[in-house]
């Protein structure tokens, strides 16, 4: 499949509400979360105001003139927060474009900003039962915490 990743048009800031709800992850069996579970306090700190802060940096995959993906990163405390400065990934795709190698170009394409931009790591959290977790250590990420339901993980740029 043909895609494009490129930088987010400031007219799209608004795909990233699309892009959280589908970076939950929902295990086998287990019905979907309300929409309305994005605008959970712990869920906006990864969108909320994005493109205003220092350090909100957005990629998007496109496809056929259609955005199907994002990869954005954010110095906030959220559930992958390791320490002051580290920005936290987060990466979704519409359903239909994953396991085509997508999120890994995305996920690529980020690491090489953040390290041009002279950061030194980045992290993420996820689920244990989720699929991208090979994803992310295939593309250099490592699990330096965990607890029942969650890996910390971190790449060393």
């Amino acid at each position: 499949m043909n895609t494009n990743i490129r930088e987010i048009k400031n007219s799209e800031y608004a795909l990233l509400d699309d892009f959280l709800y589908e970076a939950i992850f929902i295990p086998e069996g287990v019905e979907a979360p309300p929409r309305e579970i994005i605008y959970a306090p712990e869920l906006q700190v990864y969108v909320e105001n994005f493109g205003r802060q220092d350090g909100d940096i957005c990629f998007v995959a496109e496809a056929a003139g259609k955005v199907v993906g994002a990869v954005w990163v954010r110095i906030m405390d959220d559930y992958g927060h390791v320490e002051e400065g580290v920005p936290s990934f987060a990466i979704s795709l519409y359903r239909e474009y994953r396991g085509l190698g997508i999120g890994t170009a995305m996920m690529k394409r980020m690491l090489a900003e953040l390290k041009a931009r002279g950061y030194r790591k980045t992290s993420l959290a996820v689920q244990k039962a989720n699929y991208a977790v090979k994803m992310y250590q295939n593309v250099g990420f490592e699990i330096v915490d965990e607890n029942e339901e969650e890996y910390i993980m971190v790449c060393v740029l």
